[in-house]
């Protein structure tokens, strides 16, 4: 049976953060925690949000970590309780907003974090007594303003996912301007992280044709400026179509994800200092190359399909297309130029294949397939 949804509502325009004020009355949020990062705040972002809040009590929480940690969600949920706070507006990128969504959990609900993880049969537990939450991209990347999931290092430095469509945020205000000022490398690697979702979830062997004709619409519109939002940063029609093509990929994720992401999720849980974007950029050529046998992606032509959205001559140039972007963007070689170590590859595997997204790639990976993989992309 396929299950097809889309709840979220969304502002989407250059100047859209203004309508802040306008969407916390709509949802009904009036002592909002802001959750965001010291990035974003020295930036002057995060005052281009309080700007449009005026005669609002706020609090702020500003010590978000590049990959959310339960650490970080707990203090936050110590801010918000110590505010009397009855809902959140996470400004940032995906770790913000992940952040946000931990805290939207933990503030209403009893027990440890973990209790609500998905791979530990916590979805059903996620109830609507969840804070509300608004969501206000800075990145163009995760998606995470319009996606029903979180990504979380716990406690025992697994990094797990969230995933309820309670915790979709009541609004996301997806403002391309606030990305003008997003320096290259961040905008690569947040980039090729959209990108990996459109390709990943149009992948993906469920049925769902809209969320199929989203995640190729949003690759090409991904893949056709990443190059110039990067080398060009305030390129207007290239910032707004990377917000597009993020937003795009993650209202296709409920398709499910794979073998990327498995692999991505894990190897941030070893080292959390690794960026999650550039990461999938170092495992999506190796990933494409093994579903290319996947019975679904032969059927239904999807590296036939995706080669034509990304303007190449055939599937078969997919991988090293990739490989060249990579380079074109300045990323990195592979994943030995990141700090990768052949030693750490068991305990990779071992947390890709517990990872919520191992089972939904078209092909589902072997401990020995995935060690092949790591071999490929290092």
């Amino acid at each position: 049976m396929a299950f097809i949804y889309y709840v979220t509502q969304i502002q989407f325009d250059f100047g859209a953060v203004k309508l802040l004020k306008q969407e916390c009355e709509r949802v009904g949020i009036t002592r909002p925690l802001i959750v965001t990062d010291a990035g974003v705040k020295a930036a002057g972002v995060l005052q281009k949000a309080l700007d449009a809040l005026p005669a609002m009590p706020v609090a702020i929480f500003d010590q978000t970590p590049s990959n959310p940690t339960e650490a970080a969600v707990r203090a936050a949920v110590a801010v918000y309780k110590a505010n009397n706070c009855d809902g959140l507006i996470a400004v940032g990128g995906g770790s913000a907003i992940d952040c946000a969504k931990g805290v939207a959990i933990a503030a209403t609900h009893e027990g440890p974090l973990t209790h609500y993880a998905t791979i530990e049969g916590g979805s059903p537990r996620i109830t609507d007594k969840v804070a509300p939450l608004i969501a206000v991209p800075t990145t163009s990347g995760t998606g995470s303003e319009v996606a029903r999931g979180a990504i979380i290092i716990v406690d025992d430095h697994r990094k797990l996912g969230f995933h309820s469509w309670h915790i979709v945020p009541k609004a996301a205000i997806c403002d391309p301007e606030l990305t003008l000022g997003l320096p290259p490398k961040l905008t690569a690697a947040t980039g090729m992280d959209a990108i990996a979702h459109c390709m990943e979830t149009f992948m993906s062997a469920a049925f769902n044709p809209p969320a199929d004709g989203i995640a190729l619409d949003g690759l090409e519109r991904g893949w056709a400026s990443i190059e110039r939002a990067t080398k060009q940063g305030d390129d207007r029609e290239a910032r707004s179509n990377m917000m597009s093509a993020s937003m795009q990929g993650a209202m296709a994720f409920q398709k499910g994800l794979g073998a990327v992401h498995s692999l991505s999720h894990s190897l941030g849980g070893v080292d959390p200092r690794l960026h999650h974007g550039t990461l999938n950029a170092m495992f999506l050529p190796a990933i494409v190359r093994f579903n290319a046998s996947a019975e679904s992606v032969q059927k239904d032509r999807r590296l036939e399909r995706m080669a034509h959205a990304m303007g190449l001559k055939s599937a078969g140039d997919i991988p090293e297309a990739i490989k060249d972007m990579n380079a074109r963007l300045d990323l990195p070689t592979g994943l030995a130029a990141m700090g990768v170590q052949r030693d750490w590859f068991d305990n990779i595997i071992k947390g890709a294949m517990a990872d919520h997204c191992h089972k939904t790639n078209p092909r589902i990976a072997t401990a020995q397939e995935y060690a092949q993989i790591l071999e490929q992309s290092l």
